[in-house]
């Protein structure tokens, strides 16, 4: 992207991929969310993955794997806000995964510089607060359904998921900007495995350069998921090799951001590849 990306107090460029380290505080995570239930154990974890390479960390307080129940926000607010204000200056932007209006508020007062937005700005409200925060940048993602239901019955796309994707990620886009937001504060996930099967999954990833002419920076999330235990029928913790492969994809078609539970094993692939890509200074 020439422009830089506008990300609270900081702006960002995507001369080279960025590794965005999640922080969950749930109990019920498909992964890792229980091991870093408490703050201090959170804010830990958190500057561990700065020193191994995060370059962004999202920070969630509530699980949106299929089939999660939902949290209230005050709850949701109760985990995140106090990791949100313990690594208020811990040198890199923070993001907080939410789709609750109320949250993102609470967490752009206590120092968040990112919304990651599962719903995309459509709940009652959310638009409001990014308009409030004109700073703050906003991650907006297509998904069908809602987390509890979402993977019960995906939508036949026919062959057609990613304009189905692109399709939606315009017109939330064409809102926003609508709505009077920068654009240089908007990034765009393509939603792996939300509302989607496996083979639309891979047929997404495949096409994704497909949304390079949204114009705006793409973020990937695949780390652990159903997708790539579906080919490499490994449990959730096993799933680190297929996981960096699939980030590499996503990198190699256009991805600016990769979103990961494993950074110092991403940031060690992605090194690997920039020097094949760009060489060596040595």
């Amino acid at each position: 992207m020439n422009k830089p990306f506008l990300c609270g107090r900081f702006e960002l460029g995507f001369e080279r991929p960025l590794i965005m380290g999640i922080v969950n505080i749930t109990p019920d995570s498909f992964s890792d969310g229980s091991h870093h239930f408490s703050t201090n154990a959170a804010i830990d974890h958190a500057l561990g993955l700065v020193a191994e390479g995060a370059h962004i960390l999202d920070i969630g307080g509530e699980s949106t794997r299929p089939g999660s129940d939902p949290v209230s926000a005050q709850q949701e607010m109760d985990r995140v806000i106090p990791v949100i204000e313990g690594l208020r200056d811990c040198g890199v932007p923070l993001s907080i995964d939410t789709f609750k209006p109320e949250v993102m508020k609470a967490a752009l007062q206590a120092g968040a510089d990112l919304i990651n937005d599962i719903y995309a700005l459509r709940q009652p409200g959310a638009l409001e607060v990014l308009k409030e925060f004109d700073r703050c940048g906003v991650c907006i993602m297509h998904m069908h359904g809602e987390p509890k239901t979402m993977q019960l019955n995906p939508p036949d796309y026919g062959n057609n998921i990613t304009n189905e994707v692109y399709i939606f990620l315009q017109n939330r886009m064409d809102i926003m900007l609508q709505n009077g937001m920068d654009p240089r504060r908007i990034m765009v996930d393509p939603g792996f495995g939300f509302g989607k099967t496996v083979a639309q999954n891979y047929q997404l990833m495949n096409e994704m350069a497909g949304l390079k002419t949204l114009k705006a920076p793409i973020l990937v999330g695949v780390s652990r998921k159903t997708m790539i235990g579906a080919v490499t029928h490994k449990p959730v913790n096993d799933r680190v090799s297929g996981s960096i492969a699939a980030a590499l994809a996503g990198v190699m078609r256009g991805a600016s951001v990769v979103r990961v539970h494993d950074v110092a094993q991403t940031h060690d692939a992605l090194a690997v590849w920039e020097a094949i890509e760009f060489g060596v200074n040595e």
